[in-house]
């Protein structure tokens, strides 16, 4: 029987929920009204059902489907694999430009999230899904947010086209190992992958090049390219999770490698877990990755002292490798150069950039760090500050303890 197009929509729109790679920042700023917009439809702009977040804190809203859930691959830790018993359903290209223009004209979404399960063949999948970017781009005039998922079989002609009508596109490598992936997704090539990857970095870099006719910029992925790996599913620790990231971002330029903890499905492969991770190790490499990013560090220092390969789950990284490194404190906050206050446990990079301009001034004690919006308690058994140092607090024994979560009485209902 022929399923209903809101019946479709409430299970395409349940089987998305597993790609965490749904982001909306970093692309460029294009609205209707804007240049060369006028009639346009659609933004990338503004607050307006997936909830992204862009740097500087608006929440967009995507509408996050997958085109089909029907898959000829057979991924273990996939719901949609070709063997699990789900309900299938599929959107015709024609529907999920509908969709995507009635969401936005009833101010639902500010833009399109679309992936998909592979039928017929990897050409044939993504050919649909350009196509559906291509129609709301070129016929609708559709201005707002589209991110891609490419399948990394399909051919580098109909990726290179998936990025002149999205702003972000991403390849899911999935695990962080050739040998997770052998074992789990057998039909998927991790080169091929990678070979992908690659040949978006090029598009994107000469896009980035200005022509010598017209001296501007090609449209292509203004948002880059990002990824995932899902945690937990295989043995891989989070050292080596971290060395493929590293190696992901060095490679390939990713703008974001995004990390979703297993969660154990229906009728699911006796090779997986039974059990899920829990969510704090998700949490806890995210911030590694974010260490890794934005404050100098190497993804190496974060486990050098972790035996087990494994990030501490009751202090965040950067906190545990100052706990590990105590002779490198405390940190004068007057005197201490860029590089070393972003070790700092409790500052962030805003409050560097806002320590550095206000020092120049005059010297800052712990009252002018709180009026800088930093915790004070976070910092203090860490730094030297005018009229402040902590009296050896750094070489208590005790001194992890003090920043460990308190324990919790379980209740028994």
């Amino acid at each position: 029987m022929k399923k209903s197009l809101n019946e479709r929509l409430a299970i395409l729109s349940d089987a998305a929920k597993y790609d965490a790679s749904c982001a909306s920042s970093g692309t460029a700023k294009r609205h209707a009204g804007g240049p060369n917009g006028a009639g346009g439809l659609g933004s990338t702009e503004g607050s307006g059902i997936c909830h992204a977040y862009a740097p500087d804190g608006r929440c967009i809203s995507l509408l996050k489907i997958l085109m089909t859930n029907f898959c000829i691959f057979d991924c273990a830790y996939c719901i949609n694999r070709s063997s699990s018993n789900v309900e299938r359903a599929r959107f015709s290209v024609e529907e999920v430009v509908w969709l995507t223009l009635e969401f936005y004209r009833r101010n639902y979404i500010e833009g399109l999230f679309l992936s998909s399960g592979i039928i017929r063949s990897s050409d044939y999948t993504m050919e649909e899904m350009v196509r559906i970017a291509r129609e709301l781009r070129t016929t609708h005039s559709f201005r707002g947010y589209i991110h891609l998922k490419t399948i990394p079989e399909a051919s580098p002609a109909l990726i290179e086209e998936a990025g002149l009508y999205a702003d972000r596109l991403s390849i899911n490598i999935e695990l962080p190992t050739d040998t997770g992936i052998a074992a789990y997704a057998p039909e998927k090539r991790p080169s091929e992958i990678r070979r992908s990857m690659g040949n978006v970095r090029l598009l994107i870099e000469e896009a980035g090049e200005p022509t010598l006719k017209t001296k501007s910029r090609k449209r292509f992925a203004p948002a880059g390219q990002s990824t995932q790996m899902i945690v937990g599913a295989d043995a891989a620790d989070d050292g080596t999770i971290l060395s493929t990231s590293a190696r992901l971002y060095g490679s390939y330029g990713l703008r974001r490698v995004y990390y979703s903890a297993f969660s154990p499905i229906p009728d699911a492969s006796r090779a997986l877990p039974l059990v899920k991770p829990p969510l704090m190790r998700e949490h806890r490499l995210y911030q590694a990755d974010w260490l890794y990013r934005f404050y100098g560090f190497e993804m190496r220092e974060l486990l050098e002292r972790r035996p087990d390969g494994m990030l501490d789950l009751s202090l965040d990284p950067k906190l545990a490798w100052a706990l590990a490194h105590r002779e490198r404190f405390p940190v004068d906050v007057n005197t201490a150069d860029k590089e070393m206050l972003l070790r700092v446990p409790g500052f962030g990079t805003k409050a560097v950039k806002s320590i550095l301009s206000a020092r120049r001034l005059r010297r800052l004690g712990l009252d002018d760090l709180a009026r800088l919006h930093v915790s004070v308690k976070k910092v203090k058994s860490f730094i030297v500050a005018e009229g402040w140092t902590p009296h050896r607090l750094i070489d208590r024994p005790d001194l992890k303890s003090l920043f460990e979560p308190k324990p919790e009485q379980l209740s028994l209902l």
